[in-house]
């Protein structure tokens, strides 16, 4: 019977010799370990002296060998990868074609290697046709900087994988081809992302290292100002450039080019667009157009009306159609910020440096090269002595041959064969093997007078180029002149612009980016909810109308503070415990009329025990403008405003207070502005803010007396007046008595009362007093109860809005109002419930210019400062 386990199995305790026993931890570290070198080296990583990974190379020699260079004709890309396939690079045909169709894209190398003939994929991520179509051909940058002393023996070559044919394990490369087209590959536990160069900013870079090899980094990007990609975008910033030049790792930020642009459509109303012309790197156009197309359809990018690409041969152009109710500068920083219309490059600068991976810097990349190319002049160098030498050394037995030239046909004739001629020929004259074939093989018409005299003429240039030569290798400075000779002349035939510009900003975008600066109201409620509203809710109406509820109809949702800003302002507020915080106006949820709001302690770390006493809206932190804080018991002080740009989350102590005193009223002024205040009962004072009457002081001091008040009375209102008008009103007693018979031009002082009544008095009759005194009357009441509650300057073409203690809000012009003396009652401003009261008289801010940030953020302290009439 057959052994089951055929003729060659063994039995029990019997050993086989083909079964090799091994420890499977070391066996499986051994291979994994074989096989992650053999990716890193033979695969993944770039070789960094002539920037190539092996399937580059070998797709470049492959060509070269089948003569495909630029003046030749374009051979079919399937020719080209069946070479490549046989000769050197045993893997599948797809990735060598892969690799192919890269190296002849413009959208993907800075400077492509290959021309290629046909359809090569496009920025839209559209695939190459089959190689079987497309036809391909070296560019002349690849011959001219590449290849061109291939043959001169200035690289190492290696047999292939077969060991049929030999390939270069290098080519001899005459740029930093490494910078110039960037690389990207994954290897086994590590990854190189290489960015693109511009060509001339490299040479130029190398000439600089070469006259001064000591150059800082620094100063070295001075010359190389960046990454330069093909697609040409911007970069933002140069801190991640330099991050990435000095450590070899760093995050740069690409960013498309995109403007606004009004578009003119025939039979409709025009409108504005973001016209996007450039993309960063390696982003793809259709998957950018899906994917804001997504963005608008899920609701998470507001404004867009239409998308569309209008891109052809002669550009790109895509078309982001906005609705006319949009922010297009919003637009825009939304698809900066939500799309891959702004990206990062992560850059890391690994490549193979001597067989190893290793991490370089910008300079060590440069003198990486640099060492490679005086390398491959050397033996450039070498092999054309070697090859003038040999041609010398024929030269000599020739002209020897001619000098004895009867002699040396005698010999030749009476000699029986070749062998005999040569060998006599060695004996009797000296001559060594190579000079007997020369002279043998040398050609009768050789003899004449004429040629006799070029072999001379050849020997004195070959023994000039010799010494030339060995005065090269001598001299390193001579390498060095050579290479910078070679640089020039490859700048000079491929001289290239740069394509992408480096933005001197940050890549960051910022939440108030994102936001439109709108005009809102901010209202604060008596039980400490916070909520903002636009302007427009609420329409402007007569006087003397009952106006619109701003919050919900409940008595314990009266409204405490009230004021009007732009939403890229900073909101500052302020409470009785004379502590300041700091919020975003925009970061105040934006709610509806009738809404509740948002509880203050959810915005801010606010004590239980402490009441916001007052808001204010600052668009600037500068050292021009001071707070002016006034307190229940009719301390004041003036602070510059700049003490309060750094706010910590739980509060900044505003002012110094004795006991059972609070901090009421804080408004914004500048030096040599005037300041009124309103009681209670009706009174006004008018002085200066002037270090005279009232000097700067630090955050922590008291302040000093406002206002000498009756007994019974308090403080209910303060307002600031700019300069300008503190000059306009300072008169005297015979201007004022005028003013009071005649209809002003203004500016005026709007004075308003708890019943509703309000009137226009013309500043001119409040005269500059000196602070602490009694002051004077605005308003004369009509019945018993009533009181001040407001005192606002006014100019022309003002919108007021007055706000009840119950939120019914009314927007008004304050034009509406009659103008009456101060000894005047007023005339009904807003019409009120039973049981309700004016709270609070407020000014509208102008309307903001949001073209672009820049004009936003100086529109936004115009909203302060262009009035002259109210620092509110």
């Amino acid at each position: 019977m057959a052994d089951p386990l055929g003729p060659n199995s063994t039995g029990p305790g019997e050993s086989d010799d083909r079964i090799i026993q091994t420890d499977l931890r070391n066996e499986m570290s051994r291979s994994y370990l074989e096989y992650a070198m053999s990716v890193i080296v033979g695969r993944a990583l770039p070789d960094s002296r002539d920037g190539l990974k092996p399937v580059h190379r070998r797709i470049l020699y492959a060509m070269y060998e089948l003569g495909l260079t630029s003046d030749r004709p374009y051979r079919k890309c399937a020719r080209v990868v069946g070479e490549v396939l046989g000769k050197f690079h045993p893997h599948g045909d797809t990735a060598v074609y892969d690799a192919l169709v890269r190296m002849a894209q413009d959208f993907s190398m800075q400077m492509p290697l290959i021309d290629g003939h046909g359809n090569f994929g496009s920025v839209d991520n559209d695939p190459p046709a089959a190689m079987r179509y497309t036809e391909s051909r070296l560019q002349s940058l690849t011959t001219d900087s590449l290849l061109e002393d291939i043959e001169s023996e200035t690289v190492d070559f290696a047999d292939n994988f077969d060991g049929s044919v030999q390939e270069p394990t290098v080519l001899p490369a005459r740029i930093p081809q490494l910078l110039l087209n960037g690389s990207s590959g994954i290897a086994v536990g590590m990854a190189t992302n290489i960015p693109p160069h511009n060509l001339v900013e490299l040479i130029d870079g190398l000439m600089a290292l070469i006259s001064n090899p000591e150059l800082e980094e620094i100063d070295l990007m001075n010359i190389i100002k960046g990454p330069d990609f093909p697609t040409g975008g911007q970069i933002l910033g140069r801190s991640g450039i330099k991050e990435t030049y000095l450590s070899g790792r760093g995050s740069i930020t690409m960013r498309g080019v995109a403007e606004i642009e009004t578009i003119e459509n025939p039979g409709r109303p025009d409108r504005d667009a973001v016209i996007i012309t450039e993309l960063p790197y390696q982003t793809n156009k259709a998957g950018l157009i899906e994917r804001i197309a997504d963005m608008v359809n899920d609701k998470k990018l507001e404004g867009i009306a239409d998308i569309r690409d209008e891109s052809d041969r002669d550009g790109m152009r895509i078309v982001v159609e906005l609705r006319r109710d949009s922010y297009p500068q919003v637009v825009l920083n939304n698809l900066f910020k939500l799309t891959p219309l702004q990206t990062n490059f992560s850059a890391n600068m690994l490549a193979l440096v001597n067989g190893e991976p290793v991490i370089l810097s910008l300079r060590k990349m440069l003198q990486v090269f640099l060492d490679f190319r005086v390398e491959t002049i050397e033996k450039r160098t070498k092999y054309l002595l070697k090859k003038a030498e040999s041609r010398d050394h024929i030269l000599l037995g020739l002209l020897l041959a001619l000098d004895q030239l009867d002699e040396i046909i005698s010999l030749i004739r009476s000699a029986s064969d070749s062998t005999t001629a040569k060998n006599k020929l060695q004996e009797l004259h000296g001559l060594t093997d190579i000079q007997s074939d020369a002279i043998l093989q040398m050609q009768l018409r050789r003899l004449t007078a004429l040629e006799a005299d070029k072999i001379r003429l050849e020997h004195e240039d070959l023994v000039k180029k010799i010494t030339d030569l060995k005065d090269i290798l001598n001299k390193k400075e001579r390498v060095f002149e050579i290479t910078k000779i070679e640089l020039n002349e490859i700048k000079e035939k491929y001289n290239t612009q740069r394509r992408t510009e480096i933005l001197d900003l940050g890549g960051g975008l910022e939440d108030i980016d994102l936001i439109a600066n709108e005009r809102s109201v901010v209202l604060l409620t008596e039980t400490g909810y916070l909520k903002r509203m636009p302007v427009n809710e609420f329409e402007a109406t007569s006087r003397g109308t009952r106006g619109k509820a701003g919050t919900r109809s409940q008595g314990e949702e009266e409204v405490k503070k009230f004021i009007s800003c732009n939403d890229h302002d900073s909101l500052l507020l302020f409470s009785d415990r004379g502590i300041s915080y700091a919020l975003p106006a925009y970061r105040v949820p934006q709610c509806s009329r009738t809404a509740k709001g948002t509880p203050i302690v959810q915005l801010l770390p606010i004590p239980r025990e402490e009441a916001i006493t007052s808001l204010l809206s600052v668009s600037s932190f500068d050292d021009e403008n001071y707070l002016l804080m006034l307190t229940r018991g009719g301390y004041i002080k003036r602070t510059p405003l700049s003490a309060f740009s750094k706010i910590r989350a739980n509060g900044l102590i505003a002012i110094g207070l004795e006991d059972g005193d609070a901090l009421t009223w804080v408004r914004l002024a500048e030096s040599g502005d005037s300041v009124l205040i309103g009681s209670k009962n009706g009174m006004t004072i008018h002085f200066r803010l002037n270090d005279s009457e009232l000097r700067p002081l630090g955050r922590s001091a008291r302040g000093v007396k406002s206002m000498n008040l009756k007994s019974g009375d308090s403080l209910v209102s303060m307002d600031v007046l700019s300069t300008e008008l503190a000059d306009h009103v300072d008169k005297s007693e015979e201007d004022e008595l005028h003013s009071e018979s005649s209809e002003s031009e203004g500016p005026w002082v709007l004075v308003a009362s708890a019943s509703g009544l309000g009137k226009r008095v013309p500043m001119t009759q409040f005269r500059l007093q000196k602070r602490a005194g009694m002051g004077l009357r605005a308003i004369k009441f009509r019945k018993d109860g009533d009181e001040l509650v407001g005192l606002r300057v006014l100019g022309k073409g003002e919108e007021l809005l007055l706000v009840s203690e119950r939120g019914v809000i009314v927007r008004t012009s304050a034009d509406k109002i009659s103008q009456q003396s101060r000894a005047a009652t007023g005339v009904r401003i807003q019409k009120l419930d039973n049981g309700d009261k004016l709270s609070e008289v407020v000014l509208v801010p102008p309307e903001q210019i949001n073209d672009d940030d820049e004009n936003q953020s100086s529109s936004t302290k115009e909203s302060i400062n262009t009035d002259p009439t109210s620092k509110n």
